[in-house]
């Protein structure tokens, strides 16, 4: 049997609020669900894990609507889903009243219950959260049980807010697989027993690195699961080292470069180390421009002469900063340095 694990789909969500990708980006998570559903009927997986999160809050029912078709246009893959924290079941919500095709499951309880696939000999288990936070492990007490021959548990959360678990205590549980939500960053816990899919597209910036879901088969040989890269983009975190012949234009050119190299359709984070001619200040704002870049930090330092600044300040507090620091090589001491000589500067600059 083959299943396709998915989490942290977060439907509705627009990542970067306020950036110019922001409203594109909303629409290709949808897309890339969509894509999904395209790759589960070309590839036809037995089932189709969804664990937790797949709107980012609460559905409306035109998404609902929208969701169910894509479903029902895979009828041979039997889809099982859960509400994680992000898509609760609070009261009056759409998902507790929304009627779906034959082969959807939403495993919608508030304590673990379990749905029997007897065609694959699959019993899955989960629950759904009914807060955005709970504190008590949801899934301690859960074990595998009834006549068929193969058990998954859906899981969704793992850290202190979230249904708080010991991964070794969840794996010694029983379960052939546990296939986890909550955590975006993709995550083998236990090879081919327990594994964060990630959120299917980053979205936000600290999310780097690929994404994407878990391709699993369930056998008389155990589970065998591998991780599928799938986002459309991905946030990059990119350093440029900067030199005193570094100007405004040379930069944002190094920047644009190594963006077309990396892929124009990521979003980066730039960081600039170095140090830069004496008197620059590199804007931001221009480099944001050059393309998807949602933040800048900048680590330069002027590129302080200090015998030069020993002899026009001689008798002077900024003379004999330059000079008791003259030869450092610790980088603390090269901090302090050129950090102290700036703020001596600018002080006397006012």
């Amino acid at each position: 049997m083959r299943f396709f694990h998915v989490a942290d789909v977060h439907l509705g969500m627009e990542p970067d609020l306020g950036c110019p990708w922001s409203k594109r980006r909303q629409e290709e998570i949808w897309d890339s669900f969509r894509r999904l559903i395209d790759r589960v009927r070309t590839e036809k997986p037995q089932v189709l894990l969804i664990a937790g999160d797949l709107f980012h809050r609460q559905p409306l029912l035109r998404e609902l609507k929208e969701v169910s078709a894509l479903f029902a246009s895979v009828p041979d893959t039997q889809v099982i889903l859960m509400a994680g924290n992000h898509d609760y079941l609070k009261k009056g919500s759409y998902y507790l009243s929304f009627t779906w095709p034959e082969n959807v499951t939403g495993l919608f309880g508030q304590s673990c219950e379990r749905v029997d696939l007897p065609r694959h000999s699959l019993a899955v288990y989960g629950c759904s959260y009914y807060s955005r936070e709970i504190t008590e492990n949801l899934y301690g007490q859960a074990r595998p049980s009834g006549a068929m021959k193969y058990h998954i548990l859906l899981a969704h959360g793992g850290d202190d807010r979230h249904s708080p678990w010991k991964k070794e205590e969840m794996a010694a549980a029983g379960f052939d697989y546990i296939a986890c939500g909550h955590i975006h960053k993709p995550e083998i816990l236990i090879p081919d027993r327990m594994a964060y899919a990630g959120a299917l597209e980053p979205t936000t910036l600290n999310q780097t690195g690929e994404h994407g879901y878990i391709d699993g088969t369930l056998d008389g040989r155990g589970v065998r699961i591998s991780f599928v890269p799938f986002a459309v983009c991905e946030y990059v975190e990119l350093t440029l080292q900067i030199d005193e012949d570094t100007t405004q234009f040379s930069l944002e050119q190094a920047l644009a470069a190594q963006m077309e190299r990396r892929g124009p359709e990521n979003i980066y984070r730039v960081t600039l180390e170095g140090l830069r001619c004496e008197n620059l200040e590199f804007s931001k704002r221009r480099l944001k421009e050059t393309g998807n870049v949602v933040e800048i930090t900048d680590r330069t330092r002027p590129a302080y002469r200090l015998e030069q600044l020993k002899r026009e300040y001689a008798g002077s507090l900024i003379g004999a900063y330059a000079e008791y620091f003259e030869g450092a090589d610790r980088r603390v001491e090269q901090k302090a340095l050129y950090y102290g000589l700036e703020a001596l500067l600018n002080a006397r600059q006012e």
